[in-house]
């Protein structure tokens, strides 16, 4: 497994002992590892801007997996969660992923079964981290936009002639076309296929 220092793995587990031997593994594999006894803790230690994944205990007293779940959805948190699980929790586990888990273990659990599990949950991390970034350049591209340009950038993107637009809008197919040729260089589109594929990246945006 290949170390990744800049990434801390938080482990959250009412379990001293659970805990410890996961963080001790951990630590030897080249990971920062963090532990908390429970969720409330953790959610007071944690920012959204930090890199890493969470290792979650699914029952616990007080805060169950599931709320420090639900919580971390509510802080719009991009960190990946994996579930640890007794046998008798498969269920609420699947639920999980259901609910955006990336994955859940069963106890007992092998070493290696938890350093994969980690592993694919920091490349996670990573590529969601690039998706949030990515999606945050789009809107800074069409925040450029005046309210007339996002009007043609809107329309031109869902595929309307400049005649229907000029139309719609009111105004001359002269004006469209000085405002598509505005929209096109400040989003910096060589192409319709490219305004069209920054459209689709926008609605993803707005439903996050």
């Amino acid at each position: 497994m290949d170390a990744q220092n800049s990434h801390t793995v938080y482990v959250v587990d009412d379990d001293e002992a659970v805990r410890d031997a996961m963080s001790m593994l951990l630590n030897a594999a080249g990971i920062t590892a963090r532990s908390f006894s429970g969720g409330q803790e953790f959610l007071e230690s944690y920012s959204v801007g930090d890199v890493g994944c969470l290792v979650l205990d699914m029952r616990m007293p007080g805060m169950s997996g599931f709320e420090v779940l639900d919580r971390l959805q509510e802080m719009q948190a991009p960190i990946p969660v994996i579930f640890v699980t007794g046998h008798g929790d498969i269920p609420m586990a699947v639920e999980a992923m259901r609910r955006g888990a990336v994955n859940f273990i069963r106890k007992p659990f092998g070493d290696e079964e938890l350093l994969a599990c980690v592993d694919e949950a920091l490349d996670e991390d990573r590529l969601r981290r690039q998706h949030h970034q990515s999606l945050a350049k789009v809107r800074a591209l069409v925040e450029s936009l005046t309210p007339r340009e996002k009007e043609v950038f809107e329309r031109v993107a869902a595929g309307q002639a400049n005649k229907v637009i000029a139309i719609e809008l009111g105004i001359s197919e002269r004006t469209v076309e000085i405002h598509r040729s505005q929209v096109m260089h400040k989003t910096k589109s060589r192409s319709l296929a490219e305004l069209v594929r920054l459209n689709i990246g926008l609605e993803q945006a707005r439903s996050l």
